[in-house]
């Protein structure tokens, strides 16, 4: 199913910082239907890192999907606000993973990253406390 708007919530957790990590992606389309979910350990890694491989592999997966215009929905403060450009990215291991991001989003029409509070991003949470629980 191919759709050109695009909303994405992203979640990477991590038990202790650094520790053991995971990302949950929900991607819907425009009328909420979810068009697929992402559920993935990651290994040992920052909360932050883990945030940024969820927004990674939703963008990826989105524009398989053929969409041009994605909205990301994020409980990340520091991630947003690093996207939206109200913080410089200092961290040596986190600015790889930006410049990936902003890669991605070039070949988009238009992208928007908001931040949301944690209780309003309750699916994305499940899909990675699924993978850390679960190993997968």
């Amino acid at each position: 199913m191919k759709t050109d708007k695009i909303i994405i919530y992203t979640d990477g957790a991590a038990r202790g910082n650094p520790g053991p990590a995971a990302i949950g992606v929900i991607i819907k389309d425009e009328a909420g239907t979810i068009l697929d979910k992402i559920s993935k350990r990651l290994g040992v890694t920052t909360n932050n890192q883990a945030e940024y491989q969820a927004i990674i592999m939703g963008l990826e997966k989105a524009i398989g999907l053929g969409a041009k215009n994605v909205k990301v929905m994020s409980d990340s403060e520091l991630v947003v606000k690093q996207m939206n450009g109200q913080y410089k990215v200092k961290n040596t291991e986190l600015r790889p993973l930006y410049q990936k991001v902003v890669q991605l989003t070039g070949s988009l029409e238009s992208f928007k990253i908001s931040y949301i509070p944690r209780e309003q991003n309750k699916a994305a949470d499940a899909q990675a406390n699924k993978a850390l629980d679960s190993g997968l």
